[in-house]
């Protein structure tokens, strides 16, 4: 039988490794854009945050990130709740600490990879639009995103990659993802190679995916632009 019947056990931990990675990227989009607006903003206040958070984020490990979330996170709950009146102990969701901790690094990534591609759109752009009369909002979102866009890509691909194989750090804290059941396998059948193995597939499979997606998608933004040659 093919992997002693274990493959519907890694097709379902491999479900959930993709939404944690689908819901930390959202996650991590998030925290990216407020980032690179901060580190260009003139507040001098919103710009040491988002330094401190970036600088945070790159040297500390990110299993000790995970570590510290998960457990020093459900200790302080614990701490407060009781505070509020909740006498009950509150368990962390391993899937939410896992999310939340991987957008929060990956946060810090995309907040760079923002910024750079923010500074690439022209700057007349954004003042022809206010010239026209339109709210700086609405510049934003219409003129300055949609370039902005573009630019952004490879660097949300190359972060995009890396992050789905840091998914496999949330095994760590209990979650039941396609490490931990490759480890459950490989320990029940005393054959690690080929769990192991299965499991490295899996995951190549996902980022192969994952680069024809956004080949894709780099085509489908290029349309229209033109590129300069020598």
């Amino acid at each position: 039988m093919l992997l002693h019947g274990f493959l519907p056990s890694l097709l379902e931990g491999a479900t959930v490794t993709l939404g944690v990675a689908l819901c930390s990227l959202g996650v991590a989009t998030v925290l990216g854009l407020l980032g690179a607006l901060a580190k260009l903003s003139r507040s001098r206040l919103a710009r040491a945050v988002a330094g401190t958070y970036t600088t945070l984020i790159r040297g500390v490990p990110d299993l000790v990130l995970m570590l510290l979330v998960f457990y020093g996170g459900q200790v302080a709950v614990n701490t407060v709740a009781p505070m509020l009146g909740h006498e009950d102990y509150i368990d962390i969701d391993p899937f939410v600490a896992g999310v939340l901790t991987i957008g929060f690094i990956f946060g810090a990534y995309l907040a760079e990879a923002f910024r750079g591609a923010f500074l690439a759109v022209p700057p007349g752009q954004r003042e022809a639009g206010l010239a026209f009369g339109m709210s700086p909002g609405r510049v934003l979102w219409r003129i300055t995103l949609p370039q902005m866009l573009r630019h952004a890509l490879p660097g949300v691909s190359n972060n995009w990659l890396v992050l789905i194989k840091s998914t496999a750090i949330v095994s760590v804290i209990g979650l039941s993802d396609l490490m931990t059941r490759g480890q459950q396998a490989a320990g029940n059948t005393r054959e690690p190679f080929s769990f192991y193995l299965a499991v490295a597939l899996i995951y190549l499979a996902f980022t192969s995916v994952s680069e024809l997606v956004f080949s894709w998608a780099n085509r489908r933004l290029a349309i229209g632009v033109k590129e300069g040659r020598l």
